[in-house]
């Protein structure tokens, strides 16, 4: 090396040494005392299983079912410490980075060390995010830097979007620590980011909750999504958590933007930088690594670009990364908490209407079907429901539109009064049932229907009366859907569209191709699961992919027409296809036989009777997830007092086995024909004690 390349680099040696992959020091100084320490060992600290650990606390957070009533965490930093929670995380991390989860005892010791030392830089206050030059562990996939690194290969690193591999690792800590915390405070109205909870849970409790509202108010604040004042942010986080260790590390994450770092990287840029950009885009092709995670299929990128303007959006707050949805949750479920004050204050019986005559939870519902919920009458039952789907809300009110108007201007108020958010008529629109509201690219309407009654008078005399009525329906919408399918380039038009050939599978060979579309409209299926024009819209759906396909496998073997491929190929595309001028091509059979080729499926529902039907699986009214249902049955086995009742109660009763009951009911059977009758007071005995098994 030249003096004049030596003396170049001398500026980076120090910088090349810490992004550099460290070897284990089993030692490290003490400024303190100025004596060097030896190093615990990490293998004497993994004493417990991480997910015991975090089981105890979904556990202790979840046995409080109050909000109001929970007392805020003042001390996490013993969780902090613990370095199995580390090695969760890192093996989480690792899955979603190489898509491989490595188990416990594959881990190697200098990446314990690692994550031993990154733990002591969080307990001792020493960490800095996006720190890039100062790496305490590594990804699997960056290769160990034996050369000094150049001036213009150090900017690029310095500059990259991409976050280090241990700010990933910090948020996994973080967020198995935090999401117990705030998952037993939050609002069962709100379903975007959480487990257990997704788009479909709001369209099923949509169909099953909100029959017999006539105005609905649908919301827009996903500013609070793009940005939000850090401020505000903490004070909602300090209601539940009083750690100064983890409130300092949200907070140095919540002050470091991303996009500020990113506008000052490209501004510094010169024309040297600017020309070796157009010349990476110019660049075709990209060979990817041999760890290097795969991109998304075409299927799945396709599928992701039909997401609704509700789900499209997810928060990015500075340096939190993974924990910046549960932080958005955390900000907007004070929202959530006071709808749901509003909700039991607006909420006004009247015993002459049909529905909600008593409770608020009262009313003819039927989960498993629309519900008909009569319109007609004087006096009408005043109620108000709520959802929340990430920045989306949305408001069914039954009662006049002066009701809608008065609560629209105290949600205005609170917005501006708790997360600064001015908001505009436009941003908080008043429709009615009748107009149709669209939500999740579904149509809220309702069916107007009147039937008629018959009932026996005095006199013995059959009267009939004509009512009046409604059915909520929920629907997909046809115009949202083919707006979508025009933007992504498969149809032309509004009215009639004419679909286009899929163009980005030109190259892809007929097997591959058919593979991925199938996919995409299994995927959408599912996605229209629970819309009553199910059969329609995905019949629409594979309609255009079909014809798509058709035109271009039209131009790829040269056939002219969509009519020829459908002659040849059959209706679903299923039979191969080959170029009209080439007959010396070996038969597909026998490629397919000596296994050269790869079987053609066929493209899904070519038929209507293939596509399924709308999923109207019963949907209860206070449902949770499963993973809060299996919580609160455990939380409820613990305690003490269950078990003092039902041993009472079998004391009572007496216990019966399986075996005695069979042979009672057969003996019955045999004896009478039919089960004889139990006293009334067994009755009473027998309902009593199957309430105290059956969860609350």
């Amino acid at each position: 090396m030249s003096l004049r390349t030596t003396i170049k680099h001398l500026r980076y040696v120090t910088s090349f040494r810490a992004l550099s992959h460290r070897s284990p020091q089993h030692h490290h100084y003490n400024e303190d005392h100025g004596e060097q320490q030896p190093q615990q060992d990490p293998y004497s600290l993994l004493k417990e299983d991480p997910i015991q650990v975090v089981s105890d606390l979904w556990v202790r957070t979840f046995s409080d079912y109050n909000h109001r009533t929970q007392k805020p965490f003042t001390n996490l930093t013993g969780f902090l410490s613990k370095l199995d929670l580390w090695v969760l995380a890192y093996q989480r991390t690792c899955a979603h980075v190489t898509g491989y989860f490595p188990p416990r005892n594959a881990i190697q010791s200098h990446i314990l060390c690692d994550l031993l030392s990154l733990r002591n830089a969080i307990v001792k206050g020493q960490f800095v995010w996006n720190m890039k030059t100062h790496l305490y562990i590594r990804s699997p996939n960056d290769k160990p830097l034996t050369k000094l690194i150049s001036k213009r290969k150090l900017q690029s690193i310095l500059n990259s979007d991409t976050a280090p591999f241990q700010d990933r690792v910090v948020q996994e800590v973080l967020l198995v620590i935090l999401e117990p915390i705030f998952e037993s405070r939050f609002s069962p109205k709100s379903h975007a980011f959480r487990p257990g909870r997704n788009a479909h849970t709001v369209i099923r409790t949509i169909r099953s909750n909100f029959a017999g509202y006539l105005w609905f108010l649908r919301g827009d604040i996903s500013q609070i999504l793009d940005n939000e004042d850090i401020n505000v942010l903490m004070d909602c986080v300090e209601k539940a958590v009083r750690d100064k260790k983890v409130l300092g590390l949200i907070k140095s994450g919540l002050s470091l933007p991303v996009q500020n770092r990113l506008q000052n990287g490209s501004e510094s840029k010169g024309e040297f930088g600017k020309k070796r950009e157009k010349k990476r885009a110019s660049t075709k092709k990209k060979i990817l690594n041999e760890n290097e995670p795969k991109p998304d299929p075409y299927w799945l990128r396709t599928f992701f670009n039909f997401a609704p303007v509700e789900a499209a959006k997810v928060p990015n707050y500075g340096y939190c990364g993974i924990l910046s949805p549960l932080l958005a949750n955390v900000c907007l479920n004070e929202l959530d908490h006071m709808m749901g004050e509003k909700i039991v204050e607006f909420f006004q019986p009247s015993k002459l209407d049909s529905i909600w005559k008593d409770s608020i939870n009262d009313g003819s519902h039927n989960p498993a079907w629309p519900e008909f919920v009569p319109s007609s009458g004087k006096e009408k039952t005043r109620k108000m429901d709520y959802i929340r789907y990430g920045g989306h809300f949305l408001i069914g009110i039954r009662g006049p539109r002066e009701d809608a108007v008065e609560i629209r201007k105290e949600l205005i108020d609170f917005c501006d009064r708790k997360y600064g958010l001015r908001l505009d008529n436009s941003k908080v629109e008043i429709e009615h049932i009748s107009r149709g509201i669209q939500f999740l690219d579904h149509i809220i309407c309702r069916r107007v229907i009147h039937p008629t009654l018959r009932y026996t008078a005095t006199g013995g005399k059959i009267v009939s009366e004509k009512g009046v009525g409604t059915l909520l329906s929920v629907t997909a919408s046809l115009q949202q859907c083919i707006r979508q399918f025009r933007r992504l380039e498969f149809v032309k038009g509004d009215r009639d569209p004419e679909p286009l050939p899929c163009t980005p599978m030109l190259y892809s060979s007929q097997a591959h191709t058919n593979a991925q579309m199938n996919k995409f409209l299994e995927t959408m299926a599912d996605w229209y699961r629970y819309a009553d024009n199910r059969k329609k819209i995905v019949g629409f759906c594979a309609y255009v992919i079909r014809s798509s396909l058709a035109k271009l496998y039209a131009a790829r073997y040269r056939l002219k027409s969509r009519a020829k491929v459908y002659k040849i190929a059959s209706r679903d595309l299923s039979h191969p296809l080959r170029e009209s001028g080439n007959n010396s091509a070996p038969e597909y059979s026998d490629l397919l036989r000596m296994g050269l080729v790869d079987a053609i499926e066929g493209v899904r529902f070519s038929h209507m009777s293939l596509i399924p039907s709308c999923d109207y699986t019963p949907f209860p009214r206070n449902w949770v997830p499963d993973h809060e249902r299996v919580l609160h049955e455990y939380i409820r086995l613990q305690d003490p007092k269950f078990f003092c009742e039902l041993h009472r109660s079998v004391k009572r009763q007496g216990v019966s086995f399986p075996q005695d009951e069979i042979s009672e009911i057969v003996w019955d059977c045999k004896r009478f024909g039919i089960r004889s009758y139990q006293s009334n007071g067994e009755k009473e005995t027998k309902s009593s004690s199957e309430n105290l098994l059956l969860p609350s």
